[in-house]
C-alpha cells in the first residue's frame, strides 16, 4: 500500500480506530447511534468530522458533550442539572491555568478529575461527593470519538491537530501522522512538533493528555507530556505477533501496535493506573492485549 495525499497515515490510522468513513450525500438521513459506548466498527471509536464536532476554535473541551457525561454518571448532577455547569467552571479555570502554573501542574489537576478524585458539595446538607467525569468502571457509559484536525487557538496562535481521542469529550490522546512521501521524513519530525511545537506554544491542547502518538505509516512511538522525544518509546507487542511477519510489513507493525494501544479500555487504564510522568514505554506489559 502506498499513500499519497488523499490516502494518508492519518486517514489510515482513523479507519483502524473507527472503521472506514463512508461519504453519505447530505440529502439522506443516517441512522441513530448511541451516544454513548463502544462501537462495533473499527476497535470501538466512533469517527465525527471536525465540522460536527460542537465546540468553538478556542476552545479545548467539547463542553456539550462533557455536561450530557456528567448529568449520566453523576446522580447528583443529574437531579440538580445546573451542578454541570459549576463543574465545567472549575474545568474551564484549570485549562486556563496552564499558562501560569504550567503544563505538569494544569495535567496533574486534570488527571485527578478525570480519575473521580476530586469532589463537590452536592451531597445531603453540602456533603462533599466525588465527581466522575469518566466511568473508569463501566466502560459502557462513555462516549468515545476519534475526530480529525482538531484545531485549537490560543490568542494570535493556532495549531492543528491530525487526530485526537475523545472520551465525553476530554480530548485524552494526540495522535500526529507523517505521510512517508519524503525519506526524510519519520515519526520523529511529529514528535517533535509535538514536544517542541504544540506542548509549548498551545499547552491547553494537553491538559487532559494521557499520551500521545507519532507515526509516519513505519514506526509507532508515545510518550506524555515534557518527555524528551529519545525517550519515546514503541507499543511493544507480544513476541507472537511481532513474529508473525510483522517485522517485514511497517504498516503491519503500525496496525497492531494502534489496534493494541488505542483501544477505549487500553487508554482509560492507562488514565487510571498509570504512575504520571514515568517513561511511558516501561508500562506496556501491564495492557498488553493478547
Amino acid at each position: 500500500m502506498s499513500f499519497t495525499e488523499s490516502n494518508t497515515v492519518e486517514a489510515y490510522v482513523r479507519d483502524l480506530l473507527a472503521g472506514p468513513a463512508k461519504a453519505i450525500p447530505a440529502n439522506v438521513a443516517q441512522e441513530p447511534q448511541a451516544s454513548y459506548g463502544t462501537s462495533s466498527k473499527g476497535i470501538g471509536w466512533r469517527y465525527k468530522p471536525p465540522t460536527v464536532v460542537p465546540r468553538q476554535i478556542q476552545e479545548v473541551l467539547v463542553e456539550s458533550w462533557l455536561r450530557d457525561a456528567l448529568i449520566r454518571l453523576n446522580p447528583e448532577i443529574s437531579a440538580q442539572t445546573d451542578r454541570a455547569d459549576e463543574v465545567l467552571y472549575k474545568l474551564r479555570a484549570i485549562v486556563l491555568s496552564v499558562r501560569s502554573d504550567g503544563l505538569i501542574r494544569a495535567n496533574e489537576e486534570m488527571t485527578a478529575w478525570m480519575r473521580g478524585e476530586r469532589s463537590m458539595p452536592f451531597g445531603d446538607n453540602n456533603q462533599h461527593v466525588p465527581v466522575r467525569l469518566i466511568d473508569l468502571d463501566d466502560l459502557t457509559q462513555n462516549q468515545y470519538v476519534v475526530t480529525q484536525q482538531y484545531t485549537y487557538r490560543a490568542g494570535p496562535t493556532e495549531r492543528r491537530a491530525d487526530l485526537v481521542l475523545l472520551v465525553n469529550g476530554l480530548p485524552l490522546v494526540l495522535i500526529e501522522a507523517k505521510t512517508p512521501v519524503k525519506k526524510c521524513i519519520s515519526w520523529v519530525d511529529g514528535a517533535v512538533q509535538v514536544n517542541a511545537d504544540y506542548e509549548k506554544f498551545v499547552p491547553e491542547l494537553f491538559v487532559c493528555n494521557v499520551f500521545s502518538v507519532a507515526t509516519e505509516g513505519k514506526e509507532y512511538h508515545y510518550g506524555s507530556i515534557g518527555l524528551p522525544v529519545k525517550d519515546w518509546g514503541p507499543w511493544h507487542l507480544d513476541e507472537g505477533k511481532e513474529s508473525d511477519g510483522a517485522q517485514h510489513h511497517p504498516l503491519k507493525t503500525l496496525k497492531l501496535s494502534a489496534e493494541s494501544m488505542l483501544r477505549p479500555n487500553v487508554v482509560l487504564d492507562i488514565l487510571g493506573i498509570f504512575p504520571r510522568y514515568s517513561p511511558l514505554y516501561q508500562i506496556h506489559n501491564q495492557f498488553q492485549i493478547k
